[in-house]
């Protein structure tokens, strides 16, 4: 699935030695060409995963000084919003949105970022507080994607994510991991009427991943891996699996992501 080039929408920089390097590596070897990076490494998987089943947060701010100064050391210190025509820099910088924290600082530095991530996850803030909003304000107001991650709570799941992007239907958002779970054809429902949701195909099924296809339009579909805690080639293969044809491969794993960008595809 690598004969074209790729883009994956969804990668993660924690801010340690040498984590650049590993990240390209893995890139190199499974032909990605660009990827869309969030700070990674802002809570640890343990306290994660027992979140994930138990609720809790952290408060704990990302570090996106380093997410930036990694892409810009991987773009030859060029900024993030001036990349070359019609292919941009190969990574591209998301700011990692904390709602304990008031959206100031976000705003001050929106220019040097290109979209935005809210995890439910790791604060523990609904997607329906005024706290998030506040930060998909700043995101509208500067022209950038908003990525996130639904759950099986109350505030924090799909059909709250479905009024959050009807709140601001000028703004794209991004439905990470294929839904809640492996297996979530119910947000392929809940999202179907939404235009301004696309799905990020990270964890989930192949029998998702295809579902998306036939249920949202390839033009909705955009391929991701969640490095480092999935490979890339892993998520490469489900497509492969798929046999998904090459003119909606195209879209998932290059012009669709280019568009929420708000690039020219090459």
């Amino acid at each position: 699935m690598t004969a074209q080039p790729v883009l994956d929408f969804h990668v993660r920089l924690a801010p340690r030695p040498g984590a650049a390097a590993r990240l390209l590596a893995a890139l190199d070897g499974c032909g990605v060409a660009r990827a869309v990076v969030c700070a990674g490494g802002t809570i640890d998987l343990d306290t994660l995963a027992r979140q994930l089943v138990d609720g809790g947060h952290v408060e704990t701010d990302a570090d996106n000084d380093a997410v930036l100064a990694a892409c810009a050391g991987t773009n030859g210190g060029t900024p993030a919003n001036e990349g070359v025509a019609g292919g941009g820099n190969r990574l591209v910088p998301f700011w990692f949105g904390n709602p304990h924290r008031p959206p100031g600082a976000y705003r001050e530095r929106a220019a040097e970022f290109r979209g935005l991530e809210v995890s439910p996850a790791v604060h523990g803030v609904a997607l329906t507080d005024p706290r998030v909003a506040a930060l998909v304000r700043v995101a509208a107001d500067s022209g950038h994607p908003v990525y996130t991650v639904c759950l099986a709570r109350p505030g924090a799941g799909v059909a709250d994510l479905v009024t959050l992007a009807r709140r601001f239907p000028g703004t794209d958002f991004v439905l990470g991991h294929s839904g809640i779970g492996n297996i979530d054809f119910h947000a392929l429902a809940l999202i179907r009427d939404v235009p301004n949701i696309a799905l990020e195909t990270s964890g989930g099924y192949t029998c998702v991943a295809e579902a998306a296809i036939d249920r949202l339009g390839a033009e909705r579909v955009v391929f991701g891996s969640e490095y480092p805690l999935q490979h890339p080639a892993v998520e490469l293969a489900k497509f492969t699996a798929i046999g998904t044809p090459p003119a909606q491969w195209r879209q998932i794993a290059w012009e669709n992501a280019h568009r929420l960008l708000g690039e020219e595809k090459p």
